[in-house]
């Protein structure tokens, strides 16, 4: 059972942001901006990878909630960034699909 699976379990404690269905959202525990959430699915899909064309919909909403959540932090009109890592050399340290919705400061490229 990944992390995340653990966290949508309540085993692990975690400050959810948002949740539904199929999705949840929470804070990053080492946050590398001000406002640092972890939007993920609660079925386990792996890597970017892995995600099948049935699926399309889901990371759809995945999506969606995090302008979402950065309108409701306060980080939309000024902008975010969305990120999704894949595998190692990607810097996907937990291998469960999930968005990082990065704001609250100028994000530079490359990251960092």
């Amino acid at each position: 059972m990944t992390l995340f699976e653990r966290i949508a379990n309540r085993e692990i404690p975690a400050q959810i942001v948002f949740e539904d269905d199929d999705l949840i959202a929470f804070r990053d525990i080492a946050p590398q901006a001000p406002v640092h959430i972890l939007i993920t699915t609660k079925r386990l899909i792996p890597t970017p990878n892995d995600i099948a064309s049935d699926d399309a919909s889901l990371v759809g909403r995945m999506i969606l909630a995090g302008a979402s959540i950065a309108k409701s932090e306060g980080i939309a009109e000024h902008g975010y960034r969305l990120v999704m890592n894949c595998n190692r050399d990607g810097g996907q340290s937990v291998n469960h699909i999930h968005l990082h919705l990065l704001g609250g400061r100028q994000m530079g490229w490359p990251p960092g």
